[in-house]
């Protein structure tokens, strides 16, 4: 596997705990058919990695190749070093269990903005964005008391799913004809 197609498995098994994790605040009747899918989407989706062509970047972005060298490394200790003061914080001084997953999707986002910077890849700014967005509505719905479900579809399920979609869109991306590659009839 490459690195773009390792990162985008880690992408996709985040996408999938998100869902798996956050469905069981639903009514069964939503959260099992919900889980179902987001297996169902997670296994296209590897399958679909072990068949992509490796593109090295996505078009109009940097050609710098993705590694997990030192610049991903301080990212990911940045978000581990928030994301355990954060549930630290929220759950033995604010005693606000429910605003858990809007911190860790608020910090995953956030960690989305680092990673594009480190890997020269503008367009996971979009998804830092969401993400980040997912997560704190979902801090302001557990601070305004919201019930637990929609706090989990907010800051945990959509979250997933924009992931899951995320690897997608790249995925596909890898899988469509370079131009080097179009020949002319």
């Amino acid at each position: 596997m490459t690195s773009n197609q390792t990162g985008w498995l880690i992408g996709a098994i985040f996408g999938l705990a998100f869902i798996q994790v956050n469905a069981g605040a639903l009514p069964q009747a939503v959260g099992i058919p919900l889980r179902v899918l987001a297996i169902a989407a997670f296994i296209r989706l590897f399958i679909a990695l072990r068949r992509a062509r490796t593109a090295t970047a996505t078009a109009g972005e940097g050609r710098a190749p993705r590694t997990f060298g030192r610049g991903y490394l301080l990212v990911v200790a940045a978000e581990v070093v928030a994301g355990l003061a954060g549930l630290v914080l929220i759950n033995r001084v604010l005693h606000t269990p429910d605003a858990t997953v809007g911190w860790i999707a608020l910090v995953v986002g956030l960690h989305f903005f680092g990673l594009a910077a480190v890997w020269h890849m503008p367009s996971l700014r979009w998804l830092a964005a969401a993400m980040s967005t997912c997560g704190a509505a979902g801090l302001a719905l557990a601070a305004s008391g919201s019930p637990t479900a929609v706090i989990a579809t907010v800051a945990g399920i959509t979250p997933g799913a924009l992931l899951l979609g995320a690897v997608w869109r790249n995925v596909s991306a890898a899988k469509a004809p370079q131009p080097a590659q179009v020949h002319a009839a």
